[in-house]
């Protein structure tokens, strides 16, 4: 009889602990996010969004102040039109502007959300037209690698003239 509630004990233990494991998992990968808060709905079209995903953070600050709800292709400007649930305590100036960030070298992406001077607030249904996409990495190593493949074209130029 011991034996057996011993071993109910330990299958409770170890059940706990693997929704825990679970648990944080989850909130690690940003696929769950617990909040509670009243929110309103806000747009913006980019040109390019890169590996933004949906339920990634919008940041002010450094502060968390809402999340990406949908990313979906506006077929009639050909942009990325992405729609953002903020916590109602938070407001923001109309001329806010977005950026694409990413945590880190190589981390998450995220937008940065810069607070303007407009008197007038943002509400539910308005679109911020201040946006910056995403820096795409293989756009600068292109270019980088243009730029130094005409520089050296211009220098073998200079060199033949002379």
């Amino acid at each position: 009889m011991q034996r057996s509630k011993n071993d109910v004990w330990v299958g409770i233990f170890v059940l706990i602990g693997a929704l825990a494991i679970l648990f944080l998992a989850l909130q690690s990968a940003n696929l769950l996010s617990l909040n509670f808060q009243p929110t309103y709905r806000i747009n913006a079209k980019f040109d390019n969004v890169g590996g933004l995903k949906p339920k990634a953070a919008v940041r002010s600050a450094g502060v968390v102040v809402g999340r990406v709800e949908r990313i979906v292709f506006d077929d009639k400007s050909f942009q990325a039109q992405v729609t953002l649930a903020m916590e109602s305590r938070y407001v923001f100036p109309k001329d806010s502007s977005l950026k694409i960030l990413t945590s880190g070298m190589l981390g998450e992406q995220y937008l940065g959300l810069e607070a303007g001077a407009d008197e007038k607030v943002l509400v539910a249904g308005d679109t911020i037209s201040s946006t910056q996409s995403a820096v795409v990495l293989e756009n600068l190593i292109g270019q980088f690698l243009y730029s130094k493949t005409a520089d050296s074209a211009s220098a073998n130029g200079s060199k033949a003239k002379k």
